[in-house]
Order: structure tokens, then C-alpha cells, then sequence
């Protein structure tokens, strides 16, 4: 499915992560292999260290840090907001909407639309079409996308398959309307659920309830070690499908916008891991330095949220000064596969800030 917006913008851009960050090397003795066995992956794999949120702590928590200081630094006042979107896959409550939360702790205005997307690594382009649908509105002009993930309380740390690459963050993203030139915006997104259960918490909900029962660890095939109320990744599913669908995606996406691999300035993807990308971007013949890989070796795996880490990280001067052509994707959980060919530049800020 394609999607296109005209005079619409991403005006800022501001990533949250906790000031916990774990090294590799301190995580080694929690996995059953040697530590040789486990450095040779970190090689591969590009790990590094992670961002892990201290107990206790929530999305609501990030989202509202992120809030707190762009009112207080004056990028944002309460009163321009019309739409409050957050897209995560862990909420702090079942009902209410974790939206609404923040809406009430900030003391948001009345007349405001909150919305929870519940939604992993293509979060971030999910929440831009939905924000950019808002915009669509007479009566809305400016949107607040949220993004944010605490992985790490799902994984189990006795799993070197997923625990080494997920971290914690949030993002928050200004999205307004742009009356001001013709900016167009050209948007693709594909589902198949039938791989559902490759990226899977099986626990928690009311299909399988927690128990007794779910909380008991078993060692898989691997030697990982995680229980039902955890995560659970199959790793060679989701590299195999990356390496499948993503590239046939970027190609109908530049072909619908009449351009070419060349004319794109930085493809910004989301990272579930180095080695991933680096063969993606071998695929694709893109150069590693127009596809950053460098963040779950600095920061860790947050879902969708990796996108707005990678944009604030990695171009945080450059979009504030510049003008980029960059193509967005994020591509995991659901299954869902999407990308976005999107002009950006002069940024009232492009940050990272700590937790």
C-alpha cells in the first residue's frame, strides 16, 4: 500500500535514553557459551553496549522526561499541541491508553486527541502516516509523536540471542503542517501476519494469561534460556525476511517517487543489528556510510525507535543546518515491512538527551 502527503513536515526531533549503559562484557557469565564462543558473536554482531532503564521505570516515565525538557528549553508549548500519538509495544497499563496518562500528568489541554499504536520496529513510519492523516484536518496543526519501548524487562538476560541487542529509549517527534512549499512525501507499507510468533512475547495476554507455568525457564536448542513471559526471536527468520522483502520495498518506493538510489542522501533504517544491515546494505549496493549500522552497538535494539536514535545520533547538525533527501524503513515485528522518502532539513532541533 502507497502512501502520499503534501505540505506536511518533521520539524524536531528528540531522542531519550537512559543514562544505564551496560557493556557486553559485563552480561558474558549470564550466557551458556564461552566467553570466547560470545566474543566472536560480539564481533559479528557489532555489540557494544546497551541502554538499560532503571527498575521501575516506564514509557510514560521517558516520554514525559522528553516532554518536560522541551517545554522548559522552549521547543514546545503545552497549548500548540492538537494530537498526542505514542506508538509502543510496552505499555504501561493494558487500558487506560498510556497517550492518556501522559496527556493527564502534563496537564495537557482538553481539546487534544490521544492515540496508543501498538506496533514494534515499523512504529516510527507508522506513527508518521497516522500523524500526517491528522494533519489532514482542518483544526490540526501541529502533532507529538511518541516512541518509545522498555524492552529489556521482557527479555530474558539468560538469552544471548535477543538480550545483548535490545536497549530502552524514546523519541519524541514534531510533526506540522507546512503550507509554506510543496513538500511531498512518499510513504509504503506491507503486513504478514501469518509470521506473527517470529518476533513474540507469548505471554501476558488474555490468549495465555501469566502462570506458574509460563514462568518456567527452559533452555532451547541454543542453549538460551528464557521462560513464555519473555521474548522470543527467531533470528534466522528475521534476517531471511529482511534480506527478502526490504530491497523490492526501497526499489518500488524510489520508483514511485521517480528517483533513484543516488539522489537519496541517507537511507536512515531502523537496526535490529550491525551484521544485518551491513548484508542489507551489500544487497542493496549502498554504502555503509549512507546507512548508518552504529546503534546497537552504542545503544541497543528499541523497535522503532532505533529510526529516531539513528536521525539525532547520527545527522542530529546536519538536519538542523541542512537539507537532506533521506529514505526511512523500518522493517520487524507483526510482520510489517514500510519505508518513507522524506525531504528534511532545518530542524528547530535534532537531539539526544539522557534519562
Amino acid at each position: 500500500m502507497n502512501f502520499k502527503f503534501n505540505n506536511k513536515k518533521i520539524t524536531g526531533i528528540l531522542s531519550v535514553v537512559p543514562k544505564n549503559a551496560v557493556k557486553f562484557e559485563e552480561e558474558v557469565d549470564n550466557y551458556n557459551f564461552s566467553k570466547k564462543q560470545s566474543m566472536k558473536l560480539k564481533k559479528i554482531m557489532g555489540y557494544g553496549e546497551h541502554r538499560i532503564a532503571e527498575k521501575d521505570t516506564c514509557v510514560s516515565d521517558l516520554c514525559i522526561f522528553g516532554l518536560k525538557y522541551m517545554f522548559n528549553e522552549g521547543l514546545l508549548r503545552k497549548d500548540e499541541i492538537d494530537a498526542l500519538i505514542l506508538v509502543t509495544s510496552t505499555p504501561d497499563y493494558f487500558m487506560p491508553p498510556t497517550s492518556n496518562v501522559i496527556q493527564g500528568e502534563l496537564g495537557l489541554p482538553q481539546d487534544i486527541i490521544c492515540m496508543d499504536i501498538n506496533q514494534g520496529c515499523a512504529g516510527f513510519l507508522i506513527g508518521l502516516f497516522q500523524a500526517f492523516s491528522f494533519l489532514e484536518q482542518e483544526e490540526i496543526n501541529k502533532v507529538v509523536l511518541l516512541n518509545a519501548d522498555i524492552i529489556s524487562r521482557k527479555v530474558s538476560r539468560k538469552d544471548r540471542n535477543s538480550y545483548p541487542l535490545i536497549g530502552d529509549a524514546a523519541a519524541v517527534t514534531i510533526i506540522e503542517k507546512d503550507n509554506s512549499r510543496d513538500n511531498k512525501i512518499i510513504g509504503n507499507i506491507k503486513m504478514d501476519g501469518t509470521g506473527y510468533d517470529a518476533i513474540i512475547m507469548p505471554a501476558g495476554g488474555l490468549k495465555i494469561p501469566y502462570s506458574k507455568e509460563t514462568s518456567i525457564v527452559k533452555v532451547d536448542s541454543e542453549g538460551n534460556a528464557r521462560s513464555l513471559n519473555d521474548m522470543n526471536m527467531d533470528g534466522k527468520s528475521i534476517f531471511d525476511f529482511v534480506q527478502k522483502e526490504v530491497p523490492p520495498m526501497i526499489d518500488d518506493l524510489l520508483r514511485e517517487a521517480g528517483t533513484t538510489k543516488n539522489r537519496v542522501d541517507y537511507f536512515m533504517f531502523h537496526q535490529p543489528n550491525k551484521f544485518m544491515l551491513e548484508r542489507l546494505a551489500d544487497k542493496m549496493e549502498i554504502s555503509y556510510d549512507k546507512m548508518p549500522n552504529n546503534i546497537v552497538g552504542k545503544f541497543g535494539n528499541s523497535n522503532g525507535v532505533t529510526i529516531p536514535v539513528n536521525l539525532t545520533y547520527n545527522l542530529g547538525d546536519k538536519l538542523m543546518h541542512n537539507s537532506c533527501n533521506i529514505c526511512l524503513a523500518g522493517f520487524g515485528v507483526g510482520l510489517a515491512w514500510s519505508s518513507m522518502l522524506v525531504k528534511m532539513g532545518g530542524l528547530s532541533f535534532c537531539e539526544m538527551i539522557e534519562y
